[in-house]
Formats: C-alpha cells, sequence, structure tokens
C-alpha cells in the first residue's frame, strides 16, 4: 500500500520530544523551541544530492548517518553544542525499507548526541537530503574563522585523506582495496566533542569538507594571515600513504573532502594546555603547521617549499 506523506513523516520520524527545550516539534506549522539564555544560537544547513554529493545506490542507513553528520561537524567547527535539526526529504517514491534504514542512520546519530529532529518537509522528486542544525555556544567562545594569529599553531583532529581514498575505490579509480577509507567516506564521525572542548580555547576553526588546503585557506583568508604546512607531520593512514606510494598522487589528502576532521589554530602561549584538552576529543589530534604573517598557504617537503593555491573541491569553479 502507498504511503502518503503525513503518514510518511508520522511513522519514520515522529516521536515524542526528547529534550526539556523542545515546546512543539514535528506537527503544527512551526517548531517552538526554548533558546537557552545567555548563549548564541549557531544554525547550519548542508544539502546532499545524489551523484553529487553521494552516488547512487549508497547504503540508505549510512546516508540517513551522513546527512547528520556534516551538519554536526559544522556545529562543531563553531563550539557549539548540537540540539534541534529540521529534515528536508526529496524523494522519487516512498519505499518503505529505504526509509526504515535512513531513518535508523539519522536517528541513531541523533540520538548519541541528543538532537531533537524538530520539523522539515518531504517532496517528490530526483533524490536530495537537506538538513537544517542548530546548536547553543557561549558568544564569548565561539570559535570562527577569521581570529587565526600569526604564531599560532595549526592542529588537525583524526586523519587526513581516507575519505578521499574511499571515493577514488568506489570510482574505480584505483585497485587499492580499504573497508576503513568506504567507512569514513560514507560514515563519517562528525568531532562534536571536540569542538565542544575548543569553544573559548582555539583561535580559529573550520571544519575539513572540501579538503584541507581550500578549507585551511578560507581561515587564512578571514583571518589576513598566510601558513606553512609540515607533510612529515600530516596524519596520513596506512592506507592513505600505500595508495600515494603506488599511484604517486601525493596531493590527494590536501585536496580530496570528506574527511569531516577540525582545523584548528591555537595561540603559542597556549599550546602546552592542549594535550590536557585533548582527553575529551574522543579522537586523536596533531601539530600539522604553523600561521605566519606572509599570506598564502604552502607545504615543506622534501627540503623544498610548494605553494598550495586553489586545491580543493568547489561547486562553482572559476575558469582562469
Amino acid at each position: 500500500m502507498a504511503i502518503g506523506e503525513f503518514e510518511l513523516i508520522r511513522r519514520f520520524f515522529k516521536r515524542p520530544p526528547l529534550r526539556f527545550d523542545v515546546v512543539e516539534g514535528i506537527g503544527d506549522d512551526c517548531a517552538l523551541l526554548r533558546p537557552q539564555a545567555g548563549k548564541c544560537l549557531a544554525m547550519t544547513m548542508d544539502t546532499l544530492v545524489e551523484g553529487i554529493h553521494f552516488l547512487p545506490g549508497t547504503n540508505p542507513e549510512n546516508l540517513g548517518h551522513k546527512s547528520l553528520a556534516v551538519n554536526l561537524s559544522d556545529l562543531a567547527a563553531m563550539g557549539a553544542t548540537p540540539t534541534w535539526v529540521a529534515l528536508a526529504l526529496t524523494i522519487p517514491q516512498p519505499d518503505e525499507n529505504w526509509l526504515t534504514a535512513f531513518a535508523n542512520g539519522f536517528k541513531s546519530l541523533a540520538d548519541f548526541y541528543g538532537v531533537e529532529l524538530v520539523g522539515g518537509d518531504t517532496t517528490r522528486g530526483p533524490l536530495s537530503i537537506t538538513v537544517q542544525a542548530m546548536g547553543v555556544v557561549d558568544e564569548v567562545g565561539s570559535l570562527k574563522r577569521s581570529a587565526a594569529r600569526w604564531g599560532d599553531g595549526i592542529y588537525l583532529t583524526g586523519d587526513l585523506g581516507l575519505a578521499g581514498l574511499g571515493l577514488e575505490i568506489l570510482l574505480g579509480k584505483t585497485s587499492k582495496k580499504s573497508p576503513e577509507a568506504i567507512a569514513k567516506l560514507e560514515r563519517p564521525q562528525p568531532r562534536v566533542n571536540a569542538g565542544m572542548s575548543l569553544a573559548g580555547f582555539a583561535n580559529a576553526c573550520i571544519d575539513v569538507s572540501d579538503g584541507l588546503a581550500a578549507d585551511l585557506s578560507h581561515i587564512l583568508n578571514a583571518s589576513g594571515v598566510g601558513a606553512t604546512l609540515d607533510w612529515i607531520a600530516l596524519p596520513l593512514p596506512s592506507a592513505v600513504r600505500q595508495y600515494i606510494e603506488s599511484e604517486g598522487d601525493e596531493w590527494m589528502p590536501l585536496m580530496a573532502g570528506d574527511d569531516y576532521e577540525l582545523c584548528f589554530t591555537v595561540s603559542r602561549e597556549r599550546e602546552d594546555e592542549l594535550p590536557g584538552l585533548m582527553a575529551h576529543f574522543d579522537c586523536s589530534c596533531v601539530r600539522i603547521g604553523t600561521i605566519e604573517q606572509q599570506m598564502g598557504l604552502r607545504l615543506k617537503k622534501d627540503g623544498g617549499i610548494f605553494d598550495l593555491a586553489a586545491l580543493g573541491y568547489q561547486h562553482f569553479p572559476t575558469s582562469k
């Protein structure tokens, strides 16, 4: 039997409120939310389109997870505690098995971080998923791209290039096999705990979604500074190192997106405090470079300095 729009919402997404600050959730014209006193409301929105952000036939449970994870990653980059999300789901037809798996992936991650799904929209069309996520953060502790200062150390959580390797594998561009790379691509882990811990401590922060070189450049441009990265310090997993050795594609880890790690800067005066803070991260974290006065992004590798201009993914690249 066909599923109607409102039955779809009721069966797969509506449930009793989980949070005390949700006055009215799914089921009315608007959600009614109770912001916390003394906090800023952080809001973000990301869209995943089939054939652009994920391949046709992607596991729907992984897709449900990722569609929320990429938004939680944005909140983490601001130092925010995630609170509420809204979901706009466009699907060709309401497939119960697909919807069950998608909802399970979405809700399991939401439950893990105590996030409430409070509304959204459903419509018919090519598969597309839009999530708006909201969180709260102290105004004085919020992390921004524009606050890096020369002399800051540059740090990166987790590892680099594994999601890019996963995409190369799925596209058949390499014969390498790595289940962990595909898992990193399809089920990224947002660094929420790290982001919340860094609020009020780090100077600048961004999540690595379009590639380290491109995303770090956003920090540099917004802050009016430059940087040099150290190739030896980059946290490249063994699978990525093996790929580089066999394919000769050493730029992939710097250009590939979808890692959803946090890249942040810490002042020289506070770097000694970071190891104690990292106990709350639930992930590794390493120093990969230094913020400098000279504009631009550079890489120190094999005794040379290389310019990393405009590396990374862009939806609408400009021609030269």
